[in-house]
């Protein structure tokens, strides 16, 4: 199996697309595109059976990637746009698991102390949660509200606790119809930084994507259905340095300053060789951008504000 270094089900299938040169599409993969208009694109990524499972390196079922393009000069309009697009990805995913009265847990994975890695707590602190409100208050609430609870676990370094660990216990306890997992994610685009969601259906396994992997998060370790709701935040430096090196020679050839040695580097994936020559000297670190404090905020409103969960609240969509 390739080492991928992204979460991204549609990268995954792109590299081994190009690794193999297949033209067509991979075997039991299927992908349809859907353009929202000219800044949101929707790709949705179906692995079928266990040929597509193994190509990818992804579980059999579902991945929806929303590409939002000049995220960092989004308006609140565009904001509202994508929100709306996720939320509408979101429902019909969660619609195709339970009803529309089962509850649903809310997780928000990452450390919220480390700006690239804070999106999950912050999406947290956003959420409407409305499962006490049902139990002790209600005469206030409207008898169709879906039940909704919500957590940030932490990370283990300061918990000392696998997070699947800690959601076993609250599975147990408050027995929920379905998880909702937010999460960090790891890239192999610089320009998929914070401007990339991925929606899934097969759950998570915390820290894939960087080397860091923890025990994974699924319908197979918590007996119920887990859908991940994961934004790239950082890449590591290979993917930089390749991605440079790219526009570097699509610069030249621009410029006509182009030669046969050229074409065949940037027809090439050099991300492995870049690596190779990063990592002796620890030089191949995880990279995120100057502006990652506004692109986290801009994601964050994007998940949390309709999807709230649905319509401007987690308490609509989820009803």
């Amino acid at each position: 199996m390739f080492n991928f270094r992204t979460d991204l089900a549609l990268e995954r299938r792109d590299i081994y697309k190009k690794a193999n040169n297949i033209e067509n599409e991979v075997n039991g993969v299927e992908v349809t595109e859907e353009k929202i208009n000219d800044n949101i694109n929707v790709s949705r990524v179906k692995i079928i059976n266990e040929e597509g499972e193994k190509a990818i390196g992804k579980p059999i079922g579902n991945y929806i990637t929303i590409d939002i393009n000049k995220l960092r000069l989004a308006q609140d309009e565009d904001i509202e746009k994508a929100s709306q697009t996720l939320s509408n990805e979101l429902r019909s995913i969660i619609d195709n698991h339970i009803d529309k009265k089962g509850e649903i847990l809310v997780v928000g994975l990452g450390n919220i102390y480390v700006t690239p890695d804070s999106l999950g707590p912050k999406v947290i602190n956003e959420i409407d949660v409305t499962r006490h409100l049902i139990n002790y208050l209600p005469q206030y609430v409207d008898e169709n509200t879906r039940m909704v609870s919500a957590i940030a676990p932490g990370v283990l370094g300061t918990t000392g606790i696998e997070t699947v660990e800690i959601l076993k216990g609250i599975v147990q306890n408050i027995n929920p119809k379905l998880i909702i997992v937010i999460d960090a994610l790891a890239s192999r685009s610089i320009e998929r930084i914070s401007s990339t969601i991925q929606i899934s259906d097969t759950g998570i396994i915390p820290g894939a994507g960087v080397g860091n992997t923890r025990k994974e998060i699924s319908k197979n370790t918590l007996g119920i259905p887990v859908i991940a709701i994961g934004i790239p935040t950082v890449v590591e430096t290979a993917v930089l340095v390749n991605d440079s090196l790219d526009l570097f020679i699509t610069k030249l050839q621009d410029d006509a300053k182009s030669n046969d040695y050229l074409n065949k580097l940037k027809d090439e994936d050099n991300y492995e060789e870049i690596k190779e020559a990063l990592n002796p000297s620890d030089y191949n670190m995880i990279v995120t951008p100057k502006e990652i404090d506004d692109l986290i905020e801009n994601m964050k409103d994007i998940v949390a504000r309709r999807n709230k969960f649905c319509s401007i609240n987690l308490f609509h969509i989820l009803s």
